[in-house]
């Protein structure tokens, strides 16, 4: 059986993630954020109630399980408490369940300034949530920003926030034409924070050497997708981190011979949010359809997602990242009213048709996709637990994506809440 196991998306982020690795967990003793910052929402729905989560694994809500934010991620202290408080309001022990790692990068205030400075005086924005994610990432790679092993010695701190709160307030003051940030103001904030963070840190790479040594059952969570990836995705319009499969070594510090299987995520249309190429993108009363029948609003940011059909050209790309083991077909449920239902399964660049995506990524937006089309299944897949009880042309939708791919599905989700789930396979 599997012991270490890592979760990504196949897409552009908001597959459903949060909801199978909370459905995994119950199987493992740790759950390993890798990635990403508080931009991502994952969405836990369990017996009716809504849970939340952006910078907290997705294994928060089980007891006896190990919840780590690993190197990787970029912390925002601020919105880390407030998710912490959150939690600990619906009754959970989040003090007794969650690790943070010395050498995750903070987001400060002034990552945020320039991120919407960023986003409102460039031309072709990005369209990124706002958060800081980027600039704090950039600081990351220029060797000057902060960590969080620096809240160990608060002199040293505060002299290093001036130094990069200097060059940040030069940036917005001289560059963007904004209004600079305050140094006492985030001073004062990162020392009063910094009390209820430092029990919580903790050494992550030392931790996860032991619990692989104890054959502890690892689960290793992404945040966005495969093609928001800043080396493979759809760039300049990707995320500041690597978001496939190999960031799971270097975003937590355990080993890459350590890892066992890789579980792919995939909703059974797709979508995507913020600007960038989307070839399958719908603008009809389809695309309407499976945004309101999928809840399609993104949520932390609320916007409104682009709704299209799947893309196996990018589907099969993913699966070729990321090495994965087995797909997750999340929202086949959201397909269960349309009579047909299509897969992109090539591209026409201009006399070219392609197999693969092309070579420059911002050839992507003038890819028209050539589609098949399958029959509907016209019922409610919601209370089903068994593929065998499935509908037969969802059947055959779902064997059709493992051809295209060359790859299994091992589970299927047809509804938001835990239970909604098909497990064809065990995987950890």
């Amino acid at each position: 059986m599997t012991k270490t196991v890592i979760i990504v998306g196949c897409q552009w982020g908001d597959e459903g993630k949060g909801k199978i690795v909370d459905r995994l967990t119950e199987y493992a003793k740790a759950v390993v954020r890798f990635q990403g910052g508080h931009n991502a929402g994952h969405t836990l729905l369990i017996q009716g109630k809504k849970t939340v989560l952006r910078l907290i694994p997705s294994g928060i809500l089980h007891a006896g399980v190990e919840c780590l934010i690993a190197n990787g991620v970029v912390i925002s202290p601020e919105a880390l408490i407030q998710e912490i408080d959150e939690l600990i309001q619906q009754g959970i022990p989040v003090y007794q369940r969650l690790k943070l790692s010395a050498t995750s990068p903070i987001i400060l205030a002034s990552h945020i300034a320039l991120d919407v400075a960023r986003e409102k005086t460039t031309e072709n924005a990005i369209g990124t949530t706002r958060r800081g994610i980027g600039p704090a990432y950039e600081d990351k790679v220029a060797r000057r920003g902060l960590r969080l092993c620096d809240f160990f010695d608060s002199k040293q701190l505060l002299k290093k926030l001036q130094a990069l709160l200097d060059y940040h307030n030069f940036l917005l003051r001289h560059y963007y034409h904004m209004d600079e940030c305050d140094y006492s103001q985030i001073a004062d904030s990162l020392l009063q924070i910094r009390e209820k963070l430092l029990p919580l840190i903790t050494d992550i790479p030392t931790l996860l050497a032991k619990y692989h040594q104890d054959n502890w059952p690892i689960l290793f969570e992404g945040a966005q997708g495969t093609f928001l990836d800043c080396d493979q995705g759809t760039y300049p319009f990707v995320t500041s981190s690597n978001t496939i499969a190999g960031a799971a070594s270097t975003g937590s510090g355990l080993g890459i011979r350590h890892f066992n299987y890789v579980l792919g995520v995939s909703k059974a249309y797709s979508t995507r949010v913020g600007n960038g190429p989307f070839p399958t993108e719908l603008f009809d009363q389809e695309g309407e359809i499976l945004r309101v029948r999928g809840q399609e609003y993104g949520s932390v940011t609320k916007r409104p997602r682009r709704c299209g059909w799947l893309d196996s050209v990018l589907l099969c790309r993913a699966v070729q990242l990321n090495s994965i083991s087995s797909l997750c077909i999340t929202k086949l449920d959201v397909l269960d009213e349309m009579e047909v239902i299509k897969i992109c399964t090539a591209y026409r660049l201009g006399k070219q048709v392609l197999q693969e995506p092309p070579l420059h990524p911002e050839n992507l937006a003038n890819c028209v996709p050539l589609y098949e089309e399958h029959p509907g299944w016209k019922s409610s897949t919601t209370p089903i637990r068994k593929f065998s009880a499935l509908p037969i042309n969802a059947q055959r939708y779902l064997r059709r994506i493992e051809t295209l791919t060359n790859t299994p599905i091992s589970i299927i989700s047809i509804g938001a809440d835990r239970e909604e789930t098909i497990m064809l396979d065990k995987i950890i």
